[in-house]
């Protein structure tokens, strides 16, 4: 898809702009710069959502009657773009970006009135409650169970890698309903409005970055309502499913792995390469960056598609096919940031990394979260399912919806 940006698209541009240089606080700026994951440091990404959905550009991929933009493909491409430009922290995705979308597409007017609005204005936060100790990338072969009970469940078991649940007040999760038949047959998929139930336990996970981003919570005999059930019971796999196609394809990806590229280029201008010029002369590594800079352009073209009505959008394979791509880009860019960083970048300063710590980080921006940024980056192709999993439904599923 070519895009022309003609006189009314170059003047939302510097709208788009006017706001981006002046709205965020220096404690949003500094969040973006000190991002080291696709999750960026909670309190000041939470205040950064409000102040978008003030401006009404919370959303600009939901629709226009739950509070979407009404922006065309080509103005929300500007906005990611301009908005990577500036290493603004991105909106966490759980809300926005996976279970307001599923309960756009599939949930009761009910839910939608009762858990959109808190989403859309930053007001609650959702953890997902996928991933257990045992059912990784098999998540069909979970174990935590939900009991009915009158009009509830009870739950017992466990959830693990469940991002930011220390700071949630909501969660979505699957659960054990049925051990009969097939394991995809047996799951639920439920909405819980708290996540200080009696019977929870919520326990931070210190990752290789240093950093509490993923949990561990536990189910002791947990009471929840079943009107907060999405679709059937027993039917959550199916639901799961649809969340996923969000979660693997949503969102455009290409301007920060663009704005990863030019980071490294800036910082390769001044790096030595060890053989008596810069690193941006060596052949090597710009042979390296030129290859990984034409996969992106690729990927780039491949999400344009994907947004654009092309029928390749209907295709079971194409959320997979869009989370492996960027999944391995996000690596690359991990590998060649520390490349150019050297030395330099290796001391984990977590003091320096913490927003609105009075701590003066030792070296620049790129050296201060590139390794921890290349160690979170490890678990892009195993989170939303390993990049194994996603050839697999490739190879099985690639061109049924065309």
């Amino acid at each position: 898809m070519q895009i022309e940006f003609g006189p009314e698209l170059e003047a939302f541009r510097a709208e788009v702009c006017a706001f981006l240089d002046t709205a965020p606080t220096p404690e949003i700026r500094e969040a973006g710069r000190k991002l080291t994951s696709v999750f960026a440091p909670f309190d000041q990404v939470m205040a950064w959502h409000r102040i978008l959905y003030e401006k009404g550009w919370a959303a600009p991929n939901w629709p226009v009657e739950h509070g979407g933009t009404g922006w065309s493909i080509e103005q929300r491409h500007i906005f990611a773009e301009e908005y990577r430009r500036r290493d603004l922290p991105p909106l966490l995705p759980q809300g926005l970006g996976m279970v307001g979308p599923l309960l756009i597409d599939i949930g009761t007017e009910e839910q939608k009135a009762k858990y959109l609005p808190g989403i859309l204005k930053g007001e609650d936060f959702w953890a997902q409650g996928y991933s257990e100790p045992n059912s990784g990338s098999d998540l069909a072969s979970l174990s935590c169970r939900a009991d009915p009970d009158g009009d509830d469940y009870i739950i017992n078991g466990s959830k693990i890698w469940t991002t930011y649940a220390h700071h949630a007040n909501r969660m979505f999760m699957l659960v054990r309903t049925d051990n009969t038949g097939k394991k995809q047959q047996g799951i639920t998929f439920l909405l819980l409005d708290r996540i200080d139930y009696p019977g929870m336990t919520i326990r931070p996970i210190i990752g290789l970055d240093g950093f509490p981003e993923q949990c561990e919570v536990f189910f002791d005999n947990v009471r929840v309502p079943q009107s907060g059930r999405v679709g059937a019971e027993n039917d959550g796999w199916t639901v799961a499913k649809h969340l996923l196609k969000h979660e693997r394809g949503g969102g455009a990806q290409s301007p920060t792995l663009h704005r990863g590229i030019e980071r490294i280029r800036e910082a390769a201008q001044t790096t030595p390469s060890g053989f008596g010029t810069m690193l941006a002369e060596d052949p090597v590594f710009l042979r390296d960056l030129g290859e990984l800079e034409a996969d992106i352009a690729s990927f780039e073209h491949f999400e344009k598609l994907g947004v654009s009505g092309h029928p390749m959008a209907n295709d079971p394979a194409w959320p997979s096919m869009n989370k492996t791509m960027n999944s391995e880009l996000t690596q690359r860019i991990s590998v060649l940031m520390t490349r150019v960083c050297g030395t330099e970048g290796l001391p984990l300063q977590h003091e320096a990394l913490r927003v609105g710590a009075n701590v003066e980080p030792l070296g620049s921006d790129l050296e201060l979260v590139a390794m921890p940024y290349y160690l979170n980056s490890r678990a892009t192709t195993i989170y939303a399912g390993s990049n194994e999993v996603q050839r697999d439904l490739i190879a099985r599923t690639a061109g049924r919806g065309v």
